[in-house]
């Protein structure tokens, strides 16, 4: 696995296994995808809400990278009509598509059956290549995947050691459902933590390191927010080693349900 490693969607579309978040990224945000562009980042992460997608677009179009080799991940809000606003992301992001879009969160009742609908009608229509779900639980997802038979590639969730569900994983993997993870550094609120502490002084690395290689190890694709150029760089510099199986336990036992946004909406 290197930073062109990609991981096969239940399409048989390829997604990056690794990412950028852009959630507040909003002061000299083409300048930060710029630089991750050419870091080699090729899966950058906005939303409606985040404010980020003209800057993104401009990066874009301001890049020699063909547009194909660079994948958009986006959302709409529970409020929205989800077919309208796939068109305004994309006209935000002055792109033709985008790889995937994403209900952001369920709404308070319901799975959100009539955005799913609308996400259905934009892939058909070739405004986005895949759709998915962010913030869902098991139960929502199945019942999207009851009402329209279209099961979402991706759920994207808050996760780390600190704050996942081996049930979410397991479903996720027999379903062919990709996690994409937010917030895997804990908003930094973790990052002192004694055993990340202890693993990345063996293995060299920093605790972020060790939270994106942890990520990377499970199959999740974590999307790491840096708005520093050398954070940008620290955290793609995740492929030179390996956590062992016994580290990735001890990993696995942080587990306290932990949320740095307060709570686990899939737990």
């Amino acid at each position: 696995m290197d930073k062109n490693s990609k991981i096969e969607l239940r399409t048989g579309n390829k997604m990056p296994v690794l990412g950028l978040g852009t959630w507040q990224l909003t002061i000299d945000t083409a300048e930060t995808v710029t630089h991750a562009l050419e870091l080699g980042y090729r899966l950058i992460d906005t939303s409606s809400d985040y404010g980020t997608q003209p800057g993104i677009g401009k990066a874009i179009k301001n890049s020699q990278i063909d547009r194909q080799s660079i994948y958009i991940t986006t959302k709409v809000e529970e409020t929205d009509n989800a077919y309208q606003r796939t068109i305004s992301n994309l006209q935000e992001l002055d792109l033709e598509y985008a790889d995937l879009m994403l209900i952001h969160h369920p709404p308070l009742v319901g799975a959100g059956e009539d955005l799913w609908q609308g996400l259905i009608r934009a892939k058909e229509e070739g405004l986005v290549k895949d759709i998915g779900v962010s913030n869902y639980s098991i139960k929502l997802i199945e019942q999207l995947i009851k009402a329209s038979g279209e099961i979402p590639v991706v759920n994207q969730i808050e996760w780390s050691p600190f704050g996942h569900s081996d049930q979410m994983l397991k479903y996720c993997l027999k379903n062919k459902i990709i996690i994409q993870a937010y917030s895997l550094l804990t908003r930094g609120k973790r990052l002192n933590d004694e055993t990340l502490i202890q693993l990345a002084q063996k293995h060299n690395k920093t605790p972020a390191q060790i939270l994106i290689r942890w990520n990377l190890q499970l199959g999740t694709v974590p999307l790491p927010k840096a708005n520093q150029k050398k954070h940008l760089e620290e955290n793609i510099d995740v492929f030179d080693f390996e956590i062992s199986d016994d580290d990735m336990k001890q990993l696995n036992n942080l587990d306290e349900d932990y949320s740095s946004l307060g709570f686990l909406p899939y737990i």
